[in-house]
């Protein structure tokens, strides 16, 4: 007795097709599975046996073999128990069901024989669409989720019964499953609103700090923010994410399968339809921030794929962890080696750091002396590595606000929507500029791409040769500044990079000169 049905599985956050093959023959009672299982899908033969029992069937007292193919590639998780139940009840014809080639199923059994949701679904499901797979059963929680694939018709069962008595042709009325709709709009749209718990006209002063943050958000740069304790460094932070552009839709479902494979989407809200801002503690691992582990899951520069990671006190996290962000900051993924397979996750964010000017954090305050001396300055600072430094593009100073600006309680300034709308205008142009070359924001030009769209009249490089000169400047320090120019331009909608813009982008460095004075 052969039976064979179709499910999927999950590396990394792409999804592929796995046949379920099951074998019923006479013997001496046995259960095996074999085609790289891990522990939990080995384990899952202690599940289906009571499951099925309790479903109301009869388990084969006979030699059962479950084969996963492909044999060569690791299964993981529990998402197979399911289609080895239905490959076991096809066996013994307790399911008479024909023509399942274009049928998946997907989901956790209890012992009584529930179906539990698990992680991974939507990547999943999208994969087994473009292997053709036209149905799938999958557990009822995950059935929103499933959903947002097109060209595939998604049955949410709840029981193993329920999708035996759906699958026995010809279906009883009450038995018979409809296939579930989602409305994508519905979930997408939520943030189309500045609807965020945080805005800047709440903000008190820091007009100069609030210019740089547009900027950052406009041209997707990175950013870091040095001042002192009190000065309003993690307030702005908490007001950025909102205003930046709403996700589009092929951002949502990019960062909807990051969410899935992670386990971390919300019940009701299957679809990310805002911008992740992420903020780990300084205690974090090096595999907590980039992700991996045992089972590798996306890191802290994953789950803020698309928005922004937060990094408060940046110079508290160690060394080693500061030091692996400099790869994701230039590729926009990160690779995660194994022995057996690598695996790749999506890492395009806006990196946020704040920290103190020194130890103390009173170095440069006009109103209170620093106690720190010029070697623990120094040490302080070099705990951010020079090509790190040089990844960020913004370098500013927040000064902590005078007497009158806090007691100020008139003066308001411009909401996150007002500012939003020029963030959003700039970035349509960045997307007009560059819909052939894959990419959507000035941080992400390349060196060539960078003489092609950032050309400077004699006025601007002489400014930019003198800043060089000056300040001792990289090659990629320069080609940062021509990134920040070129987004303050879009800013005011110019076409020309002046001046005034070269000039404004040089002093979005001035960090280093702060590192210069210690």
């Amino acid at each position: 007795m052969l039976s064979n049905v179709y499910t999927g599985a999950t590396t990394g956050i792409e999804g592929y097709k796995i046949s379920v093959e099951v074998d019923i023959s006479s013997g001496l009672p046995a259960f095996a599975i074999v085609g790289l299982p891990d522990a939990a899908v080995s384990e899952a033969k202690e599940r289906i046996r009571p499951a099925i029992k309790n479903s109301g069937y009869t388990f084969p007292g006979k030699k059962i073999v479950i084969n996963l193919a492909p044999a060569d590639v690791k299964k993981e998780g529990t998402g197979f128990d399911l289609p080895m139940a239905i490959g076991v009840l096809l066996a013994t014809g307790d399911i008479t069901a024909n023509n399942l080639e274009n049928t998946a199923f997907i989901g956790e059994l209890s012992l009584e024989g529930k179906i539990r949701p698990v992680n991974g679904i939507l990547p999943t499901v999208l994969n087994l669409c473009k292997d053709g797979i036209k149905k799938i059963v999958v557990p009822a929680e995950n059935a929103k989720e499933a959903a947002l694939a097109d060209n595939i018709e998604v049955y949410p069962v709840s029981t193993l019964s329920e999708v035996a008595n759906f699958l026995n042709p010809p279906a009883i009325s009450e038995f018979q499953i409809k296939p579930y709709r989602v409305d994508i709009k519905k979930y997408l749209n939520t943030n189309a609103e500045n609807n965020f718990a945080y805005d800047f006209k709440d903000v008190k002063g820091q007009e100069k700090a609030k210019r740089a943050l547009e900027i950052a958000a406009a041209g997707g740069h990175n950013i870091l923010m040095a001042g002192s304790p009190g000065s309003g460094k993690t307030l702005l932070a908490k007001c950025f994410v909102g205003i930046l552009p709403p996700l589009q839709y092929s951002e949502a479902i990019e960062l909807t399968k990051i969410y899935s494979v992670s386990g971390l989407l919300e019940k009701d809200q299957p679809l990310m339809s805002s911008r992740p801002f992420r903020s780990p503690h300084h205690s974090a691992s090096s595999a907590g921030i980039i992700g991996g582990g045992t089972n590798p899951k996306p890191g802290e520069i994953s789950l803020a794929h698309r928005g922004v990671l937060f990094l408060d006190e940046v110079v508290e996290f160690p060394r080693n962890v500061l030091e692996v962000l400099r790869q994701p900051l230039e590729d926009g993924v990160v690779t995660i080696s194994r022995v057996q397979t690598s695996i790749k996750y999506p890492a395009d964010f806006i990196l946020l750091a704040a920290m103190n000017p020194c130890p103390c954090g009173h170095y440069g305050d006009a109103k209170k002396a620093c106690i720190c001396s010029d070697f623990q300055v120094k040490r302080y600072w070099s705990r951010l590595s020079g090509p790190l430094l040089d990844r960020i593009d913004l370098q500013i100073e927040v000064a902590r606000l005078s007497e009158d600006e806090l007691l100020n309680r008139e003066a308001t300034g411009e909401t996150s929507a007002v500012i939003r709308q020029r963030v959003v205008q700039a970035r349509d142009i960045q997307v007009k500029r560059f819909e052939k070359e894959g990419f959507v924001s000035n941080s992400q030009m390349t060196p060539k791409l960078i003489k092609k769209y950032c050309k400077l009249d004699s006025a601007a490089e002489d400014i930019l040769r003198t800043a060089i000169a000056r300040f001792n400047l990289s090659g990629r320090s320069y080609d940062r500044i021509l990134k920040l120019s070129r987004t303050i331009a879009d800013l005011k909608g110019a076409e020309n990079i002046t001046p005034a813009f070269i000039a404004e982008a040089i002093q979005y460095r001035n960090i280093e000169r702060i590192m210069q004075k210690a």
